[in-house]
């Protein structure tokens, strides 16, 4: 049994580590990709070539992405930057039948009971984008540029705990990026280790 255990940690380590050589690097472009939003739309990053936009990786049963939500912190952020035209798109990798998995109706209903403030809300049951993307946490945050390169890639803030009295002594990563990208400077801390609940892929 000991060794079935290590044999699987062993597995599960080095796919990581796989899924992290693949992933795409910061101040590359990001992956291209289309998804079915909740409303039923399709979506395409392409859509939003010359704005920022910001990934957001969710799953609304962890306890991390509680911790920014119904703190209102993350609705907070949502607000504040896509009232400066950027585009935040929230991203639902979760496989059927796992935890954080929606339908279209659970994710609209979702969306209004914590009075999401994201630009759209998008379903990857496959879980294609999240791999595209390397997407290994809730929340995992990436943030493009106007040109479409990857400026940042990481945690939402400095404190990886699921308590929400620790937000407010933290450094928040995605909006440092954001403010100083769109005041003409370099991205101080580009690449951070996102923490939180794993995506629950189907694979």
């Amino acid at each position: 049994m000991k060794t079935k255990l290590l044999l699987l940690a062993l597995t599960t380590i080095g796919s990581g580590a796989l899924c992290a050589a693949e992933a795409p690097k910061v101040g590359a472009p990001a992956p291209a990709f289309s998804l079915p939003a909740s409303n039923g739309k399709t979506i395409s990053l392409g859509d939003f070539r010359g704005k920022y936009v910001v990934l957001e990786w969710f799953n609304p049963g962890c306890p991390f992405v509680q911790k920014h939500y119904k703190s209102d912190n993350m609705q907070q952020l949502q607000n504040q930057f896509t009232g400066k035209d950027v585009v935040w798109l929230t991203i639902d990798s979760s496989a059927p039948g796992k935890q954080g998995s929606l339908t279209p109706a659970e994710a609209n209903k979702q969306i209004a009971e914590w009075k999401m403030k994201s630009t759209a809300l998008l379903l990857d049951p496959e879980g294609k984008v999240g791999h595209e993307y390397a997407a290994t946490n809730t929340p995992h945050m990436f943030v493009i540029n106007p040109e479409g390169n990857l400026i940042y890639e990481g945690a939402i803030d400095s404190k990886a705990s699921t308590d929400p009295a620790d937000i407010q002594g933290s450094t928040n990563y995605v909006k440092a990026a954001l403010e100083e990208a769109m005041a003409g400077k370099p991205v101080a801390n580009a690449k951070t280790k996102a923490y939180g609940c794993s995506i629950k892929y189907d694979h």
